[in-house]
């Protein structure tokens, strides 16, 4: 797979330092992560999200859920199994990290472990501050000088 040079991107743009790193990490983890476990990311409304996560045979002791600089983790790290001999074993038995990385206001708000799914719940809380306003534009005020400024002008022009 050929890699993608982004140091033109980090020598000419300030603050977006974040983005860089993220466009460079999902290239080089897709290339290296596996399908399992395999997962759903879900928009519930405009706000609202869930992540579920296909955990079958892993117990709520056995799942580890962290949100660190923007980046959700979750782990699965399962312990010994007792000594079974299997005809065949086709449910994975492996532990796991998947990361997803979350966009600014982007808040973890619950989880929920049932029916071997896993279900992440996440919510978006943009600050009112960064929220868009809009500015109300008073024309009365401008209305009334340029109306006073047309009368001294014919005023001006009558005298």
């Amino acid at each position: 797979m050929n890699s993608v040079d982004l140091s033109p991107l980090y020598r000419s743009s300030i603050g977006f330092d974040r983005l860089a790193s993220l466009i460079d990490s999902a290239l080089a983890s897709d290339a290296s992560s596996s399908a399992y476990p395999p997962y759903n990311i879900e928009v519930l409304d405009e706000s609202r999200y869930a992540i579920s996560v296909a955990v079958a045979g892993f117990s709520q002791d056995d799942l580890e859920i962290q949100v660190e600089k923007g980046v959700l983790s979750v782990k699965g790290h399962r312990g010994q199994s007792d000594e079974r001999t299997y005809l065949y074993q086709g449910i994975a038995n492996r532990s796991f990290e998947r990361k997803f990385n979350l966009a600014d206001y982007v808040e973890v708000t619950g989880a929920d472990l049932s029916n071997g799914l896993l279900t992440i719940s996440l919510v978006k809380e943009v600050p009112e501050a960064m929220k868009p306003k809009s500015i109300p534009i008073n024309q009365t005020q401008k209305a009334l000088s340029h109306q006073s400024q047309e009368k001294e002008v014919k005023n001006d022009k009558a005298a």
